[in-house]
């Protein structure tokens, strides 16, 4: 038998800061751009009931660790529910199992940040953020990690959300952070502009953001989705945190290309190669960068990695019992 610790969402919530997911997140790319094994998204689609059932994997060798999230989301409950699963990658024994919600914006915001970080301009200060929900908070808190703020603008269509994000975000982040009434207003000037929404369309105009800039999108996963147009990505050094990513979900890249905005070599390096110095990041202040983060493994392991070695110390969770293959096969 082997002994798992199962760990609920509010055990694991405040058991690490933002910048630890950002260190273990970049410490995580750092071996995949060496060799470690991560797979995209494989999302099963349903018609009736609507939703989806997804999943993604990563092993980070000298972690130590492996394993992934399985969640659903939409069906009949109309919401999303996930399970995270942390194993020994050497033994390929379970460890923990986890509650998984709570830890989404805290490890999708830490790629974020790592992206921003191998990505935006040393003395990058000011971020333009579309979007107002749990995501653009994580993208935030994680970015305030590896930049020194000064001026954050902040959109989304509804006034009451922006203007409750910026007061809000303005005590927790540490410095000015503003409602705009429009996502030229948010972009425009931006050093880094975030985009955090669950919109099926371009969310700004690539022609407004100035040479320079960074972006992240981490909002679309999707072949039929982009929450950035063509030409942001036309105008940018693009990259995926996944490669495998831009054949299979990466929608803004995928209808790039589809349009003849781009050419098929278009690509710049995953994330991890760019971490790891194995391709270069930014070469010039003048270049804009994308980085399209559509969440995967390698965030999640770690992430689950650094909260269950917390819990060990702690002695959070409960303990459950798995029954190897070897003793359950009776037949």
């Amino acid at each position: 038998m082997s002994e798992v610790r199962f760990l609920r969402s509010n055990e694991v919530t405040d058991l690490a800061e933002p910048e630890e997911y950002v260190r273990v997140a970049r410490e995580g790319y750092r071996q995949r751009g060496e060799g470690a094994p991560a797979e995209p998204r494989t999302r099963l689609d349903s018609s009736e009931p609507p939703g989806f059932l997804t999943g993604y994997y990563a092993i980070l060798p000298e972690t130590g660790v492996m394993g992934g999230y399985t969640y659903a989301a939409g069906f009949g409950s109309r919401d999303a529910h996930f399970m995270l699963g942390l194993f020994d990658a050497e033994s390929g024994e379970p460890l923990a199992l986890f509650d998984g919600a709570s830890i989404n914006p805290y490890k999708t915001g830490a790629a974020g940040a790592v992206g921003v970080d191998a990505l935006a301009r040393e003395n990058a200060s000011t971020v333009g953020l579309i979007g107002s929900g749990t995501q653009a908070r994580g993208q935030l808190l994680a970015t305030a990690t590896v930049r020194e703020l000064d001026e954050v603008s902040v959109y989304s269509p509804t006034q009451d959300h922006r203007e409750e994000f910026a007061a809000e975000m303005t005590d927790r982040v540490g410095c000015r952070i503003k409602a705009v009434s429009s996502p030229a207003d948010a972009v425009s000037g931006a050093d880094i502009v975030i985009t955090a929404t669950t919109a099926r369309e371009p969310v700004f105009d690539g022609e407004d953001l100035d040479p320079g800039t960074h972006v992240t999108a981490m909002g679309q996963y999707s072949p039929n989705v982009r929450e950035i147009d063509q030409t942001t990505v036309a105008r940018s050094t693009y990259v995926p945190d996944l490669e495998g990513r831009i054949h299979q979900d990466a929608g803004a890249y995928i209808l790039a290309l589809e349009d003849g905005a781009i050419e098929a070599d278009h690509a710049h390096a995953e994330l991890g190669a760019v971490v790891a110095g194995a391709a270069p990041g930014r070469t010039t202040d003048d270049e804009i960068t994308l980085l399209d983060s559509g969440g995967n493994a390698i965030e999640t392991v770690a992430a689950a990695s650094l909260l269950y070695d917390r819990a060990v110390e702690q002695d959070l969770g409960q303990t459950l019992s798995f029954t190897p293959a070897s003793e359950a096969f009776s037949i």
